[in-house]
């Protein structure tokens, strides 16, 4: 699990067809001394598993599965990526809970200035716009971002100078494809709500504890 807050801007040095998916070697331009072969780690929003680490580098696995839902297949030498290593018991929650498991593939729509920040349009498949609301989180390559304005087309994000300066996204432009993981929770709320359809509100609340 992850939530979303970028540790470092890693850059891809080889791409090797494995399988039906690759792998990936990078150069995480992190200290990896204290990561263990077999840890989790988000590339690009991706949650993947490091199967060799030295120094600053890991290599890591991805399968045809996760290849093909993501923007990875796009990946070369020298790409920039945004990497997260997985939360641990005594790490603050800063952003949301991102689980690395890309829901869908967005295109960026627009980027331009917004004062001191940037904003970002980036167009997705409508059938996700009810894990949309106004204000609500979403994960576009791995960053957590707050939902500023949304329609079944199309939503925005701002991205403040700190967050901006620090990953891939100010990199990308129209047309660029982004990763997308949408909130976890209104996920298993929705679900919830589809096995209790006959169910009121209140009387559903109450029967999963939360009132």
């Amino acid at each position: 699990m992850f939530t979303g807050i970028i540790e470092a801007m890693g850059t891809v040095l080889n791409v090797r067809p494995f399988m039906k998916g690759c792998e990936l070697t990078i150069d995480a331009h992190l200290d990896l001394s204290g990561d263990r072969v077999g840890d989790s780690i988000a590339v690009d929003g991706v949650c993947l598993t490091a199967t060799s680490i030295e120094g600053t580098r890991f290599v890591a696995t991805a399968s045809g599965e996760t290849v093909s839902r993501s923007t990875l297949s796009g990946l070369k030498s020298g790409s920039k990526v945004n990497l997260e290593r997985a939360v641990t018991l005594s790490t603050r929650l800063g952003g949301h809970l991102v689980l690395g498991h890309v829901d869908a593939v967005g295109i960026i729509r627009s980027r331009g200035s917004a004062g001191e920040s940037v904003r970002v349009a980036v167009q997705y498949d409508r059938k996700f716009s009810r894990y949309l609301p106004e204000k609500g989180s979403i994960a576009i390559d791995g960053v957590s971002l707050t939902v500023n304005r949304a329609d079944d087309e199309a939503f925005e994000v701002n991205l403040i100078p700190h967050t901006a300066g620090s990953v891939t996204l100010t990199l990308k432009g129209p047309g660029d494809r982004v990763n997308l993981e949408f909130d976890i929770i209104g996920k298993y709320v929705e679900r919830l709500l589809k096995k209790d359809d006959n169910t009121d509100l209140e009387s559903l609340l109450k029967k999963h504890g939360f009132m």
